[in-house]
């Protein structure tokens, strides 16, 4: 990872200094760097050897921010990894410009690796992700989203780059398709499990340990499974407080929060995430056996049971 911080550093750079201001700003914010490990996860435990695997998983952390600079500015978001969003501090232009450059670099970065195949999945997966970003637009204020739907907009928009990241290192150590389609299914299925989780620690969680605002979800209208569980099971008065919270983006939090307990929903999200998390780890019974594979199977444990 140090290795990965410091191709990070070096293709930040550019002559434009609110570039760089807005790069190490939010670059230097932290974050788990779960998609980036696991690129290198998954190469070492297909045995990969060289040096590729730093390059893209930097390609991936830039596509990844890329996408956090433009969500903020879509969710008017403020605050991020517990401080102040990009967008907050510079504006939302200078937001999305960067973010920009950043999908630009990673692409321009990818070209060193010269793989037709990894290119041809980050080009589809950064498709499908804006796919993703334009699906919950359109599902904001709907209170008729089903969760198939929901779901939909999960594996686009969060799990796509988990995917994506994973097969690519399963094509940098020039793996079976087998181990391909694995590494893939694998990346996939954590990927959904971790947007899970991070849907009911917008109701269970604190502003503090998230780094984020807690109840932002609901402010902004999005039908996430908490509120989808509430609607399919609830009380008639639940369902009516539920819908209006969704269409209005403005509701008695407390109540919303009662009514998501009263129904469990917390829990059915939970067990939702569960089961992606043992689909996940299903998907590694083709790698062979080594530390790095026992250090993807943990990853199955933290995406469903960390606290932010």
């Amino acid at each position: 990872m140090q290795a990965v911080d410091d191709v990070i550093r070096t293709r930040l750079s550019s002559d434009v200094v609110l570039i760089r201001t807005i790069g190490d700003y939010i670059i230097g914010a932290g974050g788990k760097r779960m998609r980036p490990a696991m690129l290198l996860l998954v190469a070492q435990a297909l045995g990969y050897k060289g040096s590729h695997k730093h390059l893209m998983a930097a390609v991936v952390e830039f596509i990844h921010t890329a996408t956090l600079l433009h969500d903020d500015v879509v969710d008017e978001s403020s605050l991020r990894r517990g401080r102040s969003t990009a967008n907050a501090v510079f504006g939302n232009a200078a937001s999305v410009l960067v973010g920009d450059y950043l999908y630009s670099r990673a692409f321009e970065m990818m070209v060193d690796v010269d793989s037709m195949r990894i290119m041809q999945i980050m080009c589809g997966a950064t498709t499908v992700i804006a796919e993703g970003e334009v699906l919950q637009l359109l599902n904001v204020h709907d209170p008729d989203v089903t969760q198939e739907r929901y779901l939909q907009v999960v594996r686009f928009k969060t799990a796509k780059l988990f995917e994506a990241a994973a097969e690519a290192g399963a094509v940098l150590a020039a793996a079976n398709p087998a181990q391909q389609e694995a590494a893939a299914a694998y990346g996939r299925h954590i990927g959904t499990a971790f947007q899970l989780v991070d849907d009911v620690l917008d109701y269970s969680g604190d502003a503090a340990a998230l780094g984020k605002n807690v109840g932002d979800d609901l402010r902004e209208g999005k039908p996430t499974l908490p509120l989808i569980r509430v609607l399919e099971v609830g009380t008639a008065a639940q369902r009516d407080l539920i819908r209006q919270a969704i269409e209005q983006g403005e509701a008695d939090f407390d109540a919303v929060a009662r009514a998501i307990h009263d129904t469990d929903a917390l829990n059915h999200a939970r067990q939702s995430a569960l089961a992606e998390a043992e689909m996940a780890a299903r998907a590694l019974d083709v790698f062979p056996a080594s530390a790095s594979k026992e250090s993807l199977l943990a990853f199955c444990a933290f995406a469903v049971n960390r606290d932010r």
